[in-house]
């Protein structure tokens, strides 16, 4: 994971807070989004905590099964396999995902691109055997790459790609409001002090024991180190992206799941990026956009969204971050 929460605690389950006697916490953690996703919550009724953290785990795990295209039973496998054939009826929270991934490839200039799932020949999970796919297989699933190839009708309800073998992949624009979803739910069933991690994304809400939160941001080529540790308070998103969650090495060259679809390669930007902001919205996607297009890209952002605070590890190890992540960035 590219974030550590809670720094200093450990185990799962309820416990009473010996700092806060009339609060309760609860720690789960569950595998879901082709990752952990970890929960921890504070409140004064255990009850409520439990039934509150398995409300929280069924609604991701809903949309995950539908925004999945590993999932064959997916809305998203059911618009890839009709692929060059017809426009599919997609559920509404897809419809959104798909509508937000349009919008970052125009603010982008095509440097986020939901199509690249057609580059089909690149295996990142757990369990392949990495290899750099052949020229001319690469070559083949790239002219199958581009936003143009997919067409949304928000009023109809569809979703079409237009070329046949053609795939949408959402890794980059649908986990975190898939983790969003489950913090409303948490909230909605009254608990207002939440942390959710999600493979290095973290959603967070009110404080723990009665201290902010402490996310360690770590190290992006030592896993066993972090970069600092935020204290983090209140309501917010620290999303992250890195080049060392999915990867493998080919004669020295490290080739990660990040993928630029302009040549159909890995990216060769950062090696890490975090990001800070209030929101889901502000955040989303824009990690990958980074990841591709370099801290000249992380600058352009943070200038068009005054909201948003970011650190960016670059590959000779140097660091351009924010004024205000700077500030709260304990180096330890």
């Amino acid at each position: 994971m590219s974030l550590v929460p809670l720094l200093g605690l450990a185990g799962f389950g309820v416990a009473q807070s010996s700092a806060l006697p009339s609060l309760h916490q609860r720690r789960d953690s569950r595998a879901l989004l082709g990752t952990q996703v970890d929960i921890a919550v504070e409140g004064p009724d255990a009850a409520r905590l439990v039934i509150a953290v398995e409300s929280a785990y069924q609604e991701m795990a809903r949309l995950s099964a539908m925004m999945s295209r590993y999932e064959p039973a997916s809305a998203l496998s059911a618009v890839n396999r009709a692929a060059g054939l017809h426009p599919v009826t997609v559920p509404p929270e897809l419809m959104t995902v798909l509508q937000h991934g349009q919008r970052l490839h125009r603010e982008s200039n095509g440097l986020f691109d939901m199509t690249v799932g057609s580059l089909k020949s690149w295996q990142f999970e757990v369990g392949n055997l990495g290899r750099v796919p052949e020229s001319r297989q690469l070559a083949n699933e790239l002219s199958r790459v581009g936003a143009k190839g997919l067409r949304i009708d928000a009023s109809a309800g569809t979703a079409a790609l237009l070329q046949k073998g053609a795939a949408l992949d959402l890794g980059g624009v649908a986990k975190l409001p898939i983790l969003a979803a489950g913090l409303r739910r948490l909230q909605e069933n009254g608990i207002e002090n939440v942390l959710i991690n999600g493979g290095g994304d973290v959603l967070y809400s009110g404080s723990w024991q009665g201290r902010p939160w402490r996310v360690g941001l770590r190290d992006p080529r030592r896993s066993d180190r972090l970069l600092g540790v935020l204290p983090l308070s209140g309501q917010g998103v620290l999303a992250a992206s890195g080049d060392y969650e999915r990867f493998f090495l080919q004669k020295g060259e490290r080739h990660h799941h990040i993928l630029d679809p302009r040549n159909g390669q890995s990216s060769q930007g950062p090696i890490g990026v975090h990001l800070l902001a209030r929101d889901v919205e502000s955040v989303n996607g824009l990690g990958a956009i980074i990841m591709i297009g370099g801290e000249s890209m992380a600058r352009q952002m943070v200038a068009q969204r005054a909201e948003l605070e970011l650190l960016v590890v670059n590959p000779d190890r140097t660091e351009w971050a924010t004024p205000g992540i700077t500030r709260l960035l304990s180096r330890g």
